[in-house]
């Protein structure tokens, strides 16, 4: 380090609760970047970015999960790195092409963060990534990365014991932090919706307005299909949904659509062209949906299949999945 960054360093340290974090963008001369406060307090700042070179001062209490955006001069958006701010000295250095991959330092929580992406990215596939998360939070119980680790593996379809397990093992402090309290809402919706327990009673409105009790279908396997027309995948899956709704349907099984759409028309059109004959119900308020919600859905296609009596036997059934558990149960 020269004289010169030794000066800056020390003219711009921070005190008590103060953070500073400066930043250089190689390929980038101007443009704006913005630090967005995703948790305690959502909002984000904003600095003017002179010759690659940026610089953010405030105050913070704690550790927070934060996300460093950048808008170029001609008002296209870059998604740059996650990190977690906290009092102290912070620096971000990559290049405008790939800022995805900013190198961050900067305290004991981004370090941790540092470890835990790093032993990440060694992973090929979803259950060693998830693996990683779980060695992770049994080393590191008081770390915030934890519950970001939980949050980012576990959100979709998890399982409860498994998770809850690990939610115990975190420290009291991780619990309650903001991270750690959308944990502990993914856990309500994974014990919610568990294998074996009832399925959670609702009624919501169909395409022409008309209440739908989820109970009317009981005495029938009925699965519970959480889509959206603008879900690229879950268009993709449809296909498959149809072929076992065809197969099935006549033995006694049918499918409620669950639509996290907040367009009718768009909802409308994509039952039509993809041939969903089926029920679909939806209060158009996206990922607000109620339904969505009560079932503790972070990510689509979703589906839980129901037996006669509504208690729910399987989740997360796609492609092949799904046609080999109705064969199973409706042979």
């Amino acid at each position: 380090m020269n004289l010169l960054s030794i000066a800056f360093v020390a003219l711009f340290a921070p005190t008590d609760s103060s953070y500073t974090l400066t930043g250089t963008i190689e390929g980038l001369d101007k443009g704006m970047a913005y630090l967005v406060h995703e948790n305690v307090k959502p909002h984000s700042d904003s600095v003017r970015i002179e010759k690659g070179h940026f610089h953010f001062t405030g105050k913070i209490e704690g550790a927070e999960f934060c996300r460093l955006d950048i808008v170029g001069p001609s008002g296209n958006v870059s998604y740059g790195p996650a990190l977690f701010l906290e009092s102290g000295v912070f620096t971000v250095k990559g290049k405008a092409a790939d800022l995805r991959a900013a190198e961050v330092s900067g305290g004991p929580m981004q370090s941790d963060f540092n470890k835990y992406t790093a032993a990440e990215k060694t992973m090929s596939d979803d259950a060693k990534q998830r693996s990683a998360a779980k060695a992770f939070v049994v080393s590191h119980p008081t770390s915030l990365v934890s519950a970001y680790a939980l949050l980012e593996q576990y959100s979709y379809n998890p399982d409860a014991d498994e998770l809850d397990k690990l939610y115990r093992a975190l420290d009291g402090s991780i619990q309650s932090s903001a991270l750690g309290l959308q944990v502990q809402d993914v856990l309500r919706g994974a014990k919610l919706t568990a294998v074996g327990k009832p399925a959670p009673g609702f009624t919501q409105d169909d395409v022409d307005g008309k209440p739908v009790a989820l109970s009317s279908f009981q005495g029938k396997y009925v699965l519970v299909d959480f889509w959206a027309s603008w879900c690229g995948p879950c268009r993709q899956e449809n296909p498959n949904v149809v072929k076992a709704f065809q197969q099935y349907h006549a033995r006694g099984f049918t499918i409620v659509g669950v639509s996290l759409d907040d367009a009718k028309d768009r909802w409308v059109a994509a039952i039509k062209k993809d041939g969903l004959a089926w029920t679909q119900v939806s209060d158009l308020k996206g990922w607000e949906n109620q339904v969505a919600t009560l079932y503790g859905i972070k990510g689509i296609p979703m589906n839980f299949l129901l037996d006669k009596n509504g208690n729910i036997v399987a989740k997360g059934l796609t492609g092949e999945e799904l046609q080999k558990k109705l064969a199973e149960l409706l042979p």
